[in-house]
């Protein structure tokens, strides 16, 4: 064993200070007594406690004299006969005697167990030293993913789930034999579909998903979805609107799908979006008979209306105007004007092209999405019609007010379907046999922390994923700039932190609070790391660890204007008749003019 450079001065639970015996010791060791490598401090025959170093500082500075340096760490776990062991049941007493954890201790540790197996960098102070984490661990539960612009966030997630599926240097690994894995990854810039692009002898197959061939029917949506969507709840008959257009959709649903029974407004069967405006449409115009043995809507061609459903379905009608004499007596209907707003916003999303990857859907032979094509629709999402290990949504086309209904319904199906397949399983005496990672790119922008109603629907499905879905083979890996700005519900469940640079101070404070292990102290290098080196701490992690990720190949698609190259040009002349003609055509614009 090296000999000891120091002792222990003073020690609690998340501090252990250590005093360095005089500056040569420290000088001849500064290469390891950096911050965030680590020391091993005595603590029995046998065993050490393993410290991170977090601060290195000089007191009773003279130089005339020898300096005293002063080492504060965290302790993270114990070393017992060369096993490495997280927590601590004892601290180290001042006076025990303090070494440097060298090369060959950290990589025993790094290969504690078999179990940890998925390679994800190397230690940042040693590059020698290849860092695993259990797979297991890690994509069993819920993944954060968390850094600023240009911290190297788009090419660590990249390379992470190119090595789930095998992906390395451009090449396709499981070129003879596909894997089992599933990954679903909401791409809010168009970024990440370059980095699981490769050549065709490679055999690899990407499903990439843009607003011109997602079909998501509308019919799919529960009652938050299609309320959020058709409904402004601020507006002072929004309890009715919602009234007559449950109604609507329920029977309209009912009409299409005579043969199922116990249908509510939930059940995800077609009904005909059009027919159900017509309800609406006539639900305002109506005028109800006051003669004698009539006491119903009467259309302007003397037909009474019995039963709504039979007619109201069928178009726009006209009524008998509403009158006080005794041969025509009518009176409006209890609806009759109400909804002029609510039949206007109604039409203008049912003739809103952009929104035809939701209202109006179709299938290759031209016809529409009806109950039938239910299987359909959700293999498009896990990969199932092309056998696809990796499934992109590219958001990047999908207008701004549909973004967290879209997400919503997206992140619900999955749920559902794993869900109902474990269920089925388990019937079975088995397990879930197909997982499932979705990843949440950019995730402040639809599952924020504050409680507006626009992200309401996105942000009740996410969050139920991260309390529920580990049960069903359903993972999140969570991804932001900003992570002070998502819901405080998802990153609390959260098992695995992948932190990298933060320059701001609120995202630094709250990543920080929710590191687990008592790794806060760590946390203070977060603004000080460089691209693509990262903290991680968690489960999957042996021990908190700063670790170097290298670039992914291929490259996600990350643009930024550059100073030399644009900056710097000769002045451009720009069309910009091109430009209206693409912004009026209004096909990927996630904002409108």
């Amino acid at each position: 064993m090296s000999n000891a450079i120091g002792k222990v001065i003073a020690s609690s639970p998340t501090l252990i200070s250590v005093e360095i015996e005089n500056l040569s010791i420290f000088e001849e060791n500064k290469s390891y007594l950096q911050v965030g490598q680590h020391l091993k401090i005595a603590d029995g025959n046998r065993s050490y406690v393993i410290c991170t170093i977090n601060n290195i500082k000089v007191i009773n500075y003279d130089i005339e004299s020898d300096l005293k340096v002063i080492i504060e760490s965290q302790p993270i776990g114990k070393l017992i006969d060369n096993e490495f062991e997280r927590g601590n049941n004892s601290l180290p007493v001042p006076t025990e005697p303090v070494y440097i954890l060298h090369k060959n201790e950290l990589e025993q540790i790094f290969k504690t167990s078999e179990d940890f197996n998925f390679p994800i960098g190397h230690l940042l102070q040693n590059e020698n030293i290849e860092v695993k984490v259990n797979g297991d661990k890690l994509f069993g539960k819920h993944i954060a993913v968390v850094g600023s612009t240009g911290s190297g966030k788009s090419c660590t997630v990249a390379k992470i789930l190119q090595s789930v599926v095998g992906i390395e240097d451009g090449c396709n690994k499981h070129l003879s034999e596909q894997k089992n894995s599933h990954i679903v990854m909401f791409d809010i810039h168009s970024e990440y579909a370059a980095a699981f692009t490769l050549q065709d002898n490679q055999n690899f197959t990407l499903n990439n998903l843009t607003i011109d061939n997602l079909k998501l029917p509308y019919w799919l949506m529960n009652s938050e979805e299609l309320e959020a969507l058709f409904i402004e709840s601020n507006e002072s008959n929004s309890h009715n609107q919602i009234s007559i257009f449950k109604q609507a959709v329920i029977l309209n649903k009912e009409k299409y799908n005579p043969d199922l029974t116990e249908i509510t407004y939930d059940t995800p069967v077609y009904f005909n979006i059009k027919e159900v405006y017509y309800y609406i449409e006539n639900m305002n115009r109506e005028v109800i008979s006051k003669l004698p043995n009539e006491n119903c809507p009467k259309l302007a061609d003397g037909t009474l209306v019995r039963e709504r459903k039979d007619f109201y379905f069928e178009g726009i009608h006209e009524f008998v105007p509403p009158s006080t004499a005794s041969a025509t007596k009518a009176s409006n209907g209890p609806f009759h004007g109400e909804f002029n707003r609510f039949i206007s916003r109604l039409e203008t999303k049912l003739s809103d092209k952009r929104l035809k990857f939701l209202i109006d859907p179709k299938k290759e032979d031209g016809t529409s999405y009806t109950t039938n094509d239910f299987e359909e629709i959700m293999k498009q999402f896990i990969g199932y019609i092309n056998k696809s290990n990796v499934t992109i949504i590219d958001l990047s086309g999908i207008p701004f007010e549909v973004l967290s209904i879209t997400v919503s319904l997206i992140s619900r199906l999955i749920f559902d379907f794993c869900f109902h397949y474990s269920k089925i399983q388990q019937d079975k005496g088995l397990l879930n046999d197909i997982p499932i990672l979705l990843v949440c790119e950019e995730a402040h922008n639809y599952i924020p922390r504050e409680d507006s109603a626009e992200y309401r629907s996105s942000k009740k499905s996410l969050e139920r994923i991260a309390k529920e879905g580990r049960k069903y083979g359903l993972s999140l890996m969570v991804v932001s700039q900003r992570p002070s700005e998502v819901s405080e519900t998802i990153f609390a469940q959260c098992n695995n932190f992948i932190s990298l640079r933060l320059t701001n101070h609120n995202d630094q404070s709250y990543i920080k609070n929710l590191m687990p292990e008592n790794t806060e102290k760590l946390g203070d290098i977060l603004p000080t790391l460089g691209q693509g080196e990262c903290i991680i701490v968690g489960d999957s992690v042996v021990m908190p660890t700063i670790v170097k990720i290298r670039k992914p190949n291929p490259e996600p698609k990350s643009q930024s204007i550059r100073f030399n190259h644009e900056w710097q040009k000769p002045w451009k002349d720009v069309t910009f008749e091109e430009v209206i003609k693409r912004w009026r055509k209004d096909k990927e614009l996630v904002h409108t003019i």
